[in-house]
C-alpha cells in the first residue's frame, strides 16, 4: 500500500471511529460509512455517493421519529405529533444535528463543491445526516437506525413545534452574510445544581456578536442566536 493510501486509510479509519461514536453504530460495512460521507460532485457518474442512501434515510427517519413521539407522547394528538416530527424532520434541524457532530468536516466534495463552502452548505448537511441513518439502516437494520436518531434528537423532544429555533435560523443568516458558522462559547455556569443558570456567547467569522442567557445550555444558545441575529437585522438596515 502506497503512501497516499495509507494516509487515506488512516484519515478514514479516524472519521469512522468519531461518526461511529456519535452515532453510536460500529459498522460492519465501512463502505457504506464512506458512500454517505461523498457528495456527488466527488466521484465519477457509477460510483457510489450518498443520494440513494438519502432517499432510504428520509424514510428510516420519517418512521424513527414518528415511532420515539408515539412511545414518548403516549397521550398526544395526531396534530400535535404531526407537528412535532414537522419541527425536527426539516432540512435546517437536520443541518444543525449534522452540524453538532461534525459530519461537514468528513464530506467528500468535488472542487467547485469544496470552493463553494459544501461543507457548510444546510442542504448538504441535511442530506449527508439522511444518509448516515440510511447507511445504519442498510448495514444494520432499523432497531439500531432507531437508536441513533434517538440519540441525536432525544432532547429536542416535548419543545413546542412553534417556537423559533433562533439557532437554525442564524446559522443560515451566517452562511449567506460571512460564509461562516455561529461558533457557540459557554462562557459562566452559576447557580446551585437545582437552579442553574448559564450564558453563553456567540462568535461568527472572528466578530463577537452577542451574549445569552437561560436556565439550561440550550437556552442559553438560543438567546445569544437571536441577540446575534437581532444584530445582524441592525446592520442590514443600516447599510441600505
Amino acid at each position: 500500500m502506497g503512501g497516499r493510501q495509507r494516509e487515506r486509510r488512516a484519515g478514514f479509519e479516524h472519521v469512522r471511529t468519531s461518526l461511529e461514536q456519535a452515532l453510536g453504530y460500529h459498522f460492519e460495512h465501512p463502505g457504506l460509512l464512506d458512500a454517505a460521507l461523498t457528495h456527488p460532485s466527488a466521484v465519477g457518474p457509477n460510483e457510489p455517493h450518498y443520494e440513494r442512501l438519502e432517499f432510504l434515510g428520509d424514510a428510516v427517519l420519517d418512521l424513527a421519529i414518528a415511532d420515539l413521539l408515539m412511545r414518548r407522547f403516549p397521550e398526544a394528538k395526531e396534530g400535535q405529533l404531526s407537528k412535532q416530527r414537522a419541527s425536527i424532520v426539516n432540512g435546517r434541524t437536520l443541518a444543525l444535528k449534522a452540524q453538532e457532530i461534525g459530519v461537514g468536516t468528513y464530506l467528500r466534495l468535488g472542487k467547485g463543491e469544496e470552493k463553494s463552502g459544501g461543507r457548510e452548505k444546510p442542504s448538504i448537511l441535511a442530506a449527508a445526516l439522511e444518509a448516515l441513518i440510511g447507511a445504519i439502516y442498510s448495514d444494520g437494520g432499523l432497531e439500531p437506525a432507531q437508536r441513533a436518531v434517538e440519540l441525536l434528537i432525544a432532547d429536542d423532544l416535548g419543545g413546542s413545534a412553534a417556537e423559533r429555533d433562533y439557532k437554525t435560523e442564524l446559522q443560515e443568516a451566517a452562511y449567506r452574510r460571512f460564509r461562516a458558522q455561529p461558533v457557540y462559547e459557554l462562557v459562566a455556569t452559576r447557580g446551585p445544581d437545582h437552579a442553574k443558570h448559564f450564558t453563553t456567547k456567540i462568535r461568527i467569522a472572528g466578530r463577537d456578536l452577542g451574549i445569552g442567557e437561560g436556565a439550561s445550555k440550550k437556552q442559553s444558545e438560543q438567546a445569544a442566536a437571536r441577540t446575534a441575529l437581532d444584530w445582524i437585522a441592525k446592520e442590514r438596515r443600516e447599510q441600505r
